[in-house]
C-alpha cells in the first residue's frame, strides 16, 4: 500500500523549500520503512535545491544523511526488525552486478547508482525523494544499522560527511604511523580530522585563519598550518602521506603539492567542477606525487564506518534546526555559519 508523507521540497531554483505532500512507493518485499527521526543538511542538498549542477529535476526533496525508526519491513528482510534504529545515506540502489558493484563499490556502479534523492528509481522509474520527509522507503542492503548507544542527531551527517572522508583514509591505508593534512575546517573537514586521530594518524590542518587553532585541535588535529604562510608551508614539504582536500570550491592546489612525501597523495572529496588553476606536474614527477579524488563510500565500507565510529564515540559536531527554519539554514550555510554540520530535528514536521 502507498503512503501518503508529508515533507519539505523545492518546486523550482528560484523558489525557498516549502511543504510538499507526495507519495511513497508500496513497499516491496526486500523493503525497509523508516519514520524519519533526524535529517542532516549538506551543502549538495543547497546544490541541488538550487540546480547549482544543471541536472535536478523538481518538485525535489533533498535529504541523504537520514536517521530514523524502522517502522514496518517486507517479507524477504532479514537484516531489520520494526523498532530498530537504521540510516540511509547518498544511495539507495545501484546496478548490484557491474564489478564495482561486487567489490561493494556501489558509488562507483557503471550504471550509475541511484541517488536517494533526485534520482529515477530502478523498477519504478519514479523520482526519488530524500529524507526532508516523515518517511522513507528503501532495500534493506542500501540500509545501515545504527550502533547500539550512539547519539543519533549525531550520528546523521556521518552517512555523508563521515563516510566521504572516511572512505579515501582506508583506500590509502591510513594508520599508526600516517600523516595526514585536512584541507578546510567545515563539515567534511572536521569529520576528517576526527576520522584521521582516531585510526592513529598524525595530523595537520590547512587553515587560512588562525582563529580555527583551538578548534581545530579540539577536533583530532596535532597541527595547524597556515597556509598563507610561506615559511609555514615551506617548514612541512615533504611531510604528508595523505592530504584530503575538502574545500568544496575551485582553488589553487600548488602550494599543498611539495608537502605530499613520495608517493604521496592529494584527493579531492569537496569539489566537483575544474581544477583551478592547473596544476603544475614538477612536484608531481619529482615526487611520483598523485592528484585524486573520492566518492562517499560503498554500503559494506558505510556499515565499517559507523560501527568504527560506535566504537570511537565519534559524531558529528552539530546545530539542530526545525524544518521550518531550512531556508535560513541554507543561507546560513552559505556563509560557513555552523559548526559543522545543520541537522533537522523531523519531530518539527507537522501535517
Amino acid at each position: 500500500m502507498t503512503m501518503k508523507v508529508l515533507g519539505y521540497a523545492a518546486q523550482s531554483a528560484e523558489v525557498p523549500l516549502a511543504p510538499f505532500e507526495f507519495i511513497r512507493r508500496s513497499p516491496r518485499p526486500d523493503d525497509v520503512v523508516i519514520e524519519v527521526m533526524y535529517c542532516g543538511v549538506c551543502h549538495s542538498d543547497l546544490h541541488q535545491a538550487r540546480n547549482d549542477w544543471g541536472f535536478s529535476q523538481y518538485p525535489l526533496v533533498p535529504g541523504h544523511e537520514v536517521v530514523g525508526r524502522v517502522a514496518s519491513v517486507g517479507s524477504n528482510v532479514t537484516k531489520f526488525k520494526p523498532g530498530d534504529y537504521a540510516g540511509i545515506g547518498c544511495m539507495v540502489d545501484s546496478c548490484r552486478t557491474c564489478h564495482p558493484c561486487q567489490e561493494g563499490l556501489e558509488q562507483y556502479c557503471e550504471e550509475g547508482n541511484i541517488q536517494t534523492y533526485n534520482g529515477v528509481d530502478r523498477h519504478d522509474h519514479q523520482p526519488t525523494y530524500g529524507g526532508y520527509s516523515q518517511a522513507i522507503v528503501a532495500s534493506e542492503d542500501f540500509v545501515l544499522k545504527m550502533p547500539q548507544g550512539m547519539d543519533l542527531k549525531g550520528a546523521a551527517p556521518l552517512l555523508c560527511a563521515g563516510i566521504t572522508t572516511w572512505s579515501p583514509l582506508r583506500h590509502w591505508n591510513v594508520g599508526k604511523g600516517s600523516k595526514v593534512a585536512v584541507v578546510g575546517l567545515g563539515g567534511l573537514g572536521h569529520m576528517a580530522l576526527k576520522l584521521a586521530n582516531a585510526m592513529g594518524a598524525e595530523v595537520t590542518l590547512f587553515t587560512r585563519s588562525a582563529s580555527k587553532e583551538a578548534d581545530a585541535r579540539r577536533l583530532g588535529a596535532h597541527h595547524i598550518v597556515l597556509s598563507t604562510d610561506d615559511a609555514q608551508m615551506a617548514s612541512v614539504h615533504n611531510q604528508f602521506d595523505l592530504i584530503i582536500d575538502t574545500v568544496p570550491y575551485a582553488h589553487d592546489i600548488n602550494p599543498y603539492m611539495p608537502t605530499l612525501t613520495l608517493d604521496g597523495t592529494l584527493v579531492y572529496v569537496g569539489l566537483l567542477g575544474s581544477i583551478e588553476p592547473p596544476v603544475s606536474t614538477l612536484p608531481l614527477i619529482l615526487g611520483r606525487r598523485s592528484v585524486a579524488g573520492s566518492c562517499i563510500g560503498g554500503i559494506k565500507e558505510t556499515q565499517e564506518m559507523l560501527d568504527f565510529c560506535g566504537e570511537h564515540g565519534i559524531v558529528s559536531d552539530i546545530e539542530m534546526v526545525n524544518i521550518a527554519d531550512i531556508n535560513e539554514a541554507y543561507e546560513r550555510m552559505l556563509k560557513s555559519d555552523v559548526k559543522y554540520r545543520f541537522v533537522i530535528d523531523m519531530a518539527s514536521l507537522k501535517a
